[in-house]
């Protein structure tokens, strides 16, 4: 059902993400300053904190799921470093519950400090790289991809050969720095490593669109779909099709998005651009 849920929320926003996605360059592929590797709002991660971030991720939650997971951050403070370790997995697991990547960035990220681990680095990363992810706030955008650049480095640091962290970390740059071209080919090393490297190849086939190369997002889309077929990816196929005009291929990926998702809010936009499409 948690899961389920999370499918729902992410395949309803696609339409708008869709548009915000190819409305926005790709910074540094149009005015690339070579120097910069920062994100746009420097130090932007030093005045976001759990508490911050935890406080706006609790608005619009359940009265017990809030009470829940501030009986646990009430017991935080005064815990030795083998119960904080223990709270923290269950703060961890109450965010992601509740879909909430922000505060549950925070939480992996305090977890790492404790014990150092590549896997709670990685964790983190992934969290705050799903929080900045569509953010239109940029100073909080900014921020998460800080930390994410961060949680994926220190992850490498422990795990240099960790294909999941170099795919977040060129990522993070390519979509939150003025170098994106190094975080292109950091993802371009990850498909090379393993060319069927999901989340790599989603990753090129999005910023591929962003920058409207769509030839070449559509090639790493017929990989994605390969190998796990889901409603999201189908749909940006799709997309990709219908932006150099071909029509059926678009319309038959279309048909496989609507069907996987199976959410009556797509499916009507869905049947839209088919009709359009079809004439």
């Amino acid at each position: 059902m948690q899961q389920r849920t999370k499918q729902i929320v992410a395949i309803t926003s696609i339409v708008i993400l869709m548009g915000f996605l190819l409305a926005q360059p790709i910074k540094g592929l149009v005015n690339e300053d070579k120097g910069a590797t920062a994100t746009s709002d420097a130090g932007a991660a030093a005045g976001v904190s759990l508490e911050l971030v935890a406080q706006q991720a609790k608005q619009g939650l359940n009265a017990n799921i809030i009470k829940e997971i501030s009986d646990i951050e009430a017991q935080l403070p005064s815990a030795s470093n083998s119960e904080k370790i223990d709270l923290l997995q269950q703060l961890a697991t109450k965010w992601d519950d509740v879909n909430r990547p922000a505060p549950l960035g925070f939480v992996y990220e305090e977890l790492a400090k404790l014990d150092n681990t590549a896997d709670h680095w990685l964790k983190a990363g992934n969290a705050y790289r799903a929080a900045y992810t569509n953010l239109q706030d940029t100073v909080m955008a900014a921020a998460f991809t800080e930390r994410a650049i961060q949680a994926y480095e220190k992850t490498l640091e422990l795990d240099a050969a960790n294909l999941a962290a170099k795919t977040g970390l060129g990522s993070a740059y390519v979509s939150g720095t003025n170098n994106p071209m190094a975080g292109i080919a950091l993802l371009q090393e990850v498909v090379k490593a393993d060319p069927d490297h999901l989340e790599a190849n989603k990753s090129l086939g999005l910023f591929s669109m962003q920058s409207r190369q769509f030839d070449r997002a559509i090639d790493r889309f017929k990989t994605v779909v390969s190998i796990q077929p889901d409603a999201e990816s189908y749909f940006y196929l799709a997309t990709s099709y219908e932006n150099i005009g071909l029509k059926r291929e678009a319309i038959a990926a279309f048909e496989k998005s609507r069907d996987l998702a199976a959410d009556p809010t797509l499916t009507q936009f869905i049947n839209r651009k088919i009709d359009e499409l079809s004439k």
